[in-house]
């Protein structure tokens, strides 16, 4: 009878303290976890205000050459560069608010579910297969050589204000644009948004399972 009574008070210590062992952990990886998701929150709130800052301290976009002639030179990563060889290539003869609207119709497409989610990968789509290529230059059969540089760097100024969203909405959500030397048969169909310098810009109208 004793030594039962000695297993039972023996098993109540072990329990009491393995319940111990365990919960100060677990009470210790909460915390953690709380303080965790508390310095992620902060971090999201911070990145907001500090990008609603940027644009509200930020001077007001100017579509001349004037303006953009007094910009400071921008820099980037491959989006950066991608977008600025497609403005120079695409559109670097345009005025400067038809390269701001050629710009937007690039990353209309980014987000849309439709094209790929990258400036780099909307502007390649299709390269290297005969017909099928976004944009011309890419599929040509020549070699994207710089040769104004003057005109590179003005493009990739309106590439870095877009980017930064500092651009306002010019063609209402415009996924397709071509010049007005040519008329294709799908401009038929989308639905014409806005006509800017030597570019008529339209919208898709997909039509989903349900329509």
């Amino acid at each position: 009878m004793v030594r039962g009574y000695f297993k039972s008070a023996l098993a109540l210590i072990l329990g009491l303290n393995l319940g111990i062992f365990v919960s100060f952990p677990t009470v210790t990886m909460a915390a953690g976890e709380g303080r965790e998701k508390n310095r992620t929150l902060e971090a999201v709130t911070e990145n907001r205000m500090r990008d609603k800052l940027l644009k509200t301290t930020q001077p007001k976009i100017e579509f001349s050459r004037n303006w953009l002639d007094n910009q400071p030179l921008p820099a980037g990563g491959d989006e950066w560069k991608c977008l600025a060889e497609a403005l120079y290539f695409e559109a670097r003869g345009e005025t400067v608010k038809g390269q701001f609207a050629v710009a937007e119709v690039i990353m209309n497409r980014v987000t849309s579910e439709r094209f790929p989610a990258s400036a780099c990968g909307v502007i390649h789509q299709g390269t290297g297969k005969k017909y099928q290529c976004q944009f011309t230059y890419t599929c040509d059969g020549h070699k994207e050589v710089i040769r104004e540089p003057r005109a590179f760097e003005r493009v990739s100024k309106v590439a870095r204000a877009v980017l930064d969203g500092r651009a306002p909405d010019l063609t209402e959500g415009a996924t397709h644009y071509h010049t007005t030397a040519v008329n294709p048969k799908w401009a038929r169909v989308y639905k014409k948004t806005a006509a800017i310098g030597d570019h008529i810009f339209y919208r898709h109208t997909w039509r989903t399972a349900s329509n």
